[in-house]
């Protein structure tokens, strides 16, 4: 999969794949350039939303059907490589890069990868996920089709095309969607067979914060998004509004919790989120206080957060699953 060399002829991408290397950074095609573009400690965000539809399953009372679960998994994963990869990419053949960006370095930009080769992983991804989807459907139905199709064009639709998601306001609710009520309510609905709203509530409050790890990092490259002509949503709502946005987001993760422990005796343990507030609370604050790369620190700890609610919920979730099982003693 990894090329040691740029085989471009574009004059844009190969600009960028023969930019000169510094001290310390991955060799051209090697497992480091793969993972700086993949962005592995980024995984996480999309297996928690499995994890937590399982364990509302669970708790419904469902019958656990372990190889959905791992396949469900592995789409969820791909999704997410996917969407990494096309975001690397896209940003060089766009020449979307400037110095004043202040985030992590794109592998494509600095040469470590060439973008015919990230496009050709994102290609073999795509196979992955249909050979994926293609036993998902037996066990869900058609419905599988539209999912895993309209989460393909998502992922794609975020920097590639001619208006990508990432230029527009919408980055964060794509996030919210796909990478909570999608991910969640998709991997209910395969081991129950349907979707009820504790699923939907489970997904909302994962997708807050998927979204706030976003809001994070559009915030903090307000300034270079401004310059290259991006209109995120921080771009439009300014510096103070999306303060009040990100504050929202983390707020309302709670909300759709405390929502979600009422909706069945089973999920009260679903309370024992708001162990994390006060970390919640720390982030909101920290938003406000810091800027330019002391940001990453705050998107990271956001990403934490995300990790910390899931293992929780799904905790959660197995307690009420095992208090169901006792009422059948």
């Amino acid at each position: 999969m990894a090329t040691d060399a740029p085989q471009q002829s574009n004059s844009s991408t190969q600009a960028a794949d023969t930019a000169p290397l510094a001290a310390g950074d991955p060799r051209p095609g090697s497992l480091r350039a793969w993972l700086a573009c993949i962005r592995p400690k980024t995984l996480g965000v999309a297996a928690a939303p499995v994890a937590v539809g399982l364990g509302v399953a669970a708790a419904a009372g469902h019958e656990f059907h372990f190889l959905v679960a791992v396949t469900t998994l592995a789409l969820s994963l791909l999704m997410q490589i996917i969407t990494n990869m096309e975001n690397d990419a896209g940003y060089t053949k766009k020449k979307a890069e400037r110095s004043t960006r202040k985030g992590l370095p794109r592998a494509t930009a600095n040469g470590w990868l060439t973008v015919a080769a990230v496009e050709r992983a994102i290609k073999f991804c795509i196979l992955l996920v249909v050979l994926d989807t293609i036993y998902l459907i037996t066990v869900g139905g058609w419905v599988m089709v539209a999912v895993s199709l309209a989460s393909v064009v998502a992922a794609y639709a975020y920097m590639g095309g001619p208006k990508p998601i990432a230029y527009t306001p919408f980055g964060e609710l794509m996030v919210f969607i796909f990478f909570g009520l999608v991910a969640v309510g998709g991997t209910y609905y395969l081991q129950c067979g349907r979707l009820d709203v504790e699923a939907l509530l489970a997904g909302a409050a994962l997708g807050a914060i998927a979204s706030g790890v976003l809001a994070v990092n559009n915030y903090r490259d307000l300034d270079h998004d401004r310059e290259v002509g991006r209109r995120t949503l921080a771009v439009v709502m300014g510096t103070a509004g999306m303060q009040r946005v990100y504050q929202w987001l983390i707020t309302a993760a709670f909300v759709f919790c405390a929502a979600l422990a009422f909706t069945r005796l089973e999920l009260i343990f679903m309370l024992a989120v708001f162990v994390w507030l006060p970390a919640g609370l720390a982030l909101v604050r920290d938003l406000r206080k810091y800027s330019g790369n002391d940001l990453n620190g705050v998107m990271f700890r956001t990403v934490k957060l995300e990790l910390r609610f899931a293992l929780t919920m799904t905790l959660a979730s197995i307690a009420g699953a095992v208090g169901y099982l006792l009422q059948w003693l």
